[in-house]
């Protein structure tokens, strides 16, 4: 096993939560297991991690072990991992939180009146949801942090690997990322289903399971020291 002794690494996992109201709310079936098993790959070979975990999100068996940190909603979660990265000399930033695409913008009754009142939704009648476009983290990270190692996450609901690849392959280009792992939507269903690493020179590996993912991709990083 490859070792990552004095090597700082932030890991993002399990999913966004955008809040309506003080008691509703978006999220995702993320629920951090690709991140639990990065984070206990990397604390097996020495490294010294930073956990950002979602509201819902498990944490892993030797969480006393790292510095975990909770996020909630995508804005809180690219607050956070700026000011950690801007802060600290972080080696590798993986990305395998689930961000969400949509935040709140307004919400209006069925009248068409503005509710902009806190609290909880009136239960009587359902709102009308206006959503807005929500950052992307991945893409901004390589500004806040360019001597970082970035690793993101791609998935997409296809059976196409080609096209699954391809995706990948411009999400890392667009975010200046030097690894995109890629899987299907089916992966949140399942433990063993398989995982692309592509990598910027082209290569493209595929491991079966989130755990065998992990230590390939603690192995891939390993070798870059």
């Amino acid at each position: 096993m490859k070792n990552l002794v004095g090597k700082k690494i932030l890991i993002t996992s399990g999913g966004t939560l955008e809040k309506w109201d003080l008691v509703r709310g978006h999220t995702n079936l993320s629920k951090g297991s690709m991140g639990c098993f990065l984070a206990e790959s990397a604390i097996s070979r020495g490294a010294e991690v930073i956990y950002l975990h979602g509201y819902f999100a498990k944490l892993p068996v030797h969480a006393k072990d790292m510095k975990t940190i909770m996020f909630e909603g995508i804005e809180d979660l690219g607050e956070k991992v700026k000011s950690i990265v801007q802060s600290e000399q972080i080696d590798f930033v993986i990305m395998a939180a689930a961000g969400s695409d949509w935040l709140i913008d307004k919400v209006y009754d069925q009248s068409g009146n503005l509710m902009d009142e806190k609290g909880k939704m009136p239960s009587d009648e359902p709102p009308v949801i206006h959503f807005k476009k929500a950052p992307k983290v991945l893409g901004q990270i390589k500004e806040w942090a360019p001597n970082t190692t970035l690793i993101g996450f791609k998935l997409e609901a296809t059976d196409n690997i080609d096209y699954l690849i391809s995706r990948a392959k411009l999400r890392m280009e667009s975010a200046q990322a030097q690894f995109m792992v890629a899987n299907s939507s089916k992966s949140l269903y399942g433990a063993f289903e398989p995982h692309f690493i592509v990598a910027e020179n082209g290569e493209v590996k595929r491991i079966d399971g989130k755990e065998d993912t992990a230590n390939a991709l603690m192995d891939l990083l390993a070798s870059q020291i």
